[in-house]
């Protein structure tokens, strides 16, 4: 069997990890991929964002199944191209991509179809939405309508901050054509948590909860980034509760797909806020999440590849996933500056010596082989993961193998997964 997974980050090295331990898979693909991945892979030098070129290189290749990391390729429409030529793809066609391209979609989704969700209003006009925010009370929740690398979020304490936020999206563009619509947003109360399900567009197979810190600092302070670690299982997430998730949420957001005649065979990953009145969507996604990917697949007991053909077969039927009772705590380690401004090309030191752990493994995201060496290539550079008996063993693994990695200017929270860390918003 073959097998392409586009992408390059720390989700695509699980995914690719995950899939070459199936013997089924004689040739596994990935791109354009990162120097982790070309230990167990082929990379081949296209970027993600060049659709064309990859439903080309997969009709070429006659690729059995490609797997669609991130979310651009959804939107811009990959996996209509690939089935268009008749190949398989896990992973949205554009019109169910929407419901990450598009927030104001997804709102629209859950008020039509009752999902609970903070209310929301849309606005592409500055004075219109500086206007609406007098009328609120703080704090303020500003969103990029479109993609914007998770970084389009904006927790505003004040109405200056808020009008800040507004002007830089809608006047000065900063997220480009993704913040020239923006959603002001209730601010919710409560605990956030990361809930993922594979569906073949009738039926939601949930799996293992996850617990994702997108803010940049200790202490859940700084800047929103793409996601700086995260853990799983989430253990204040009670039985209960964790019912209500797949049965208002995860089951709900599948059939509402379905009813607006949309063909969705791939995840739905709804980032929720875990309030008084029960959870909410925060928002949704289209694809795997990066990092809870890191943390999820370590766990996971069945065979991923038979699991994503399944889906895109149209046939999860009553397929039921297994998890390991092991916990698995993720540390994600940046490049300095990140979200903002960031240097690469910083060559990485003791990756042999920390993958060679017991019980934990090195993702690498933003990183290029050069020279003989590995080096620095984005802003989020590898996720390092332990697994143990419990949340406390599995980070203590985790941090282990970080201390002995290096690059200038190296940086990552050290409140992963902590006590008081684990419930924090």
């Amino acid at each position: 069997m073959r097998v392409l997974v586009v992408g390059g980050g720390g989700r695509e090295h699980a995914l690719c990890w995950r899939l070459a331990q199936n013997p089924s898979v004689d040739r596994l693909f990935a791109a354009p991929g990162n120097a982790g991945i070309a230990e167990i892979a082929t990379l081949v030098p296209i970027a993600a964002s060049e659709a064309k070129t990859i439903a080309d290189f997969a009709e070429r290749e006659s690729i059995d199944l490609t797997v669609v990391g991130p979310e651009a390729p959804l939107v811009a429409g990959l996996a209509d191209d690939l089935e268009a030529r008749g190949l398989a793809v896990f992973g949205p066609g554009r019109d169910g991509a929407r419901l990450e391209g598009s927030k104001s979609w997804a709102r629209w989704l859950c008020d039509r179809y009752r999902i609970p969700a903070p209310k929301s209003k849309v606005f592409d006009d500055f004075p219109e939405a500086a206007r609406y925010v007098d009328q609120l009370k703080p704090p303020f929740v500003i969103k990029a309508d479109g993609l914007a690398a998770g970084k389009g979020v904006v927790i505003a304490d004040d109405r200056t901050e808020a009008r800040e936020a507004l002007k830089a999206a809608l006047v000065d563009g900063v997220f480009g054509e993704a913040g020239l619509r923006v959603l002001i947003e209730e601010h919710l109360e409560g605990t956030e948590v990361s809930a993922l399900a594979i569906t073949d567009g009738r039926r939601a197979l949930p799996l293992a909860l996850a617990r994702d810190y997108k803010r940049a600092l200790d202490g859940d302070e700084g800047p929103n980034t793409g996601g700086m670690g995260g853990y799983s299982p989430v253990e204040f997430v009670d039985d209960k509760t964790e019912a209500q998730i797949v049965d208002e949420i995860l089951h709900p957001i599948v059939r509402a797909l379905e009813q607006e005649g949309i063909r969705y065979r791939g995840v739905v990953y709804a980032g929720l806020m875990l309030t008084a009145d029960g959870p909410k969507v925060l928002e949704f996604n289209a694809r795997f999440g990066d990092p809870e990917t890191q943390v999820i697949l370590p766990r996971m007991q069945a065979n991923l590849t038979d699991v994503l053909l399944a889906c895109v077969e149209g046939n999860l039927g009553d397929y039921e996933l297994a998890w390991t009772p092991e916990a698995c705590v993720g540390v994600v380690l940046a490049s300095g500056g990140y979200p903002g401004p960031y240097q690469t090309g910083k060559e990485i030191t003791g990756l042999e010596a920390a993958g060679a752990l017991a019980d934990v493994q090195v993702f690498h995201s933003g990183t290029v082989a050069r020279d003989d060496k590995v080096v620095t290539a984005g802003g989020r550079v590898l996720t390092v993961t332990g697994l143990g008996g419990d949340i406390a063993e599995a980070r203590e693994r985790a941090y282990e193998a970080c201390s002995l990695i290096h690059f200038d200017g190296m940086t990552y929270r050290r409140d992963i997964a902590t006590a008081a860390g684990r419930g924090a918003t």
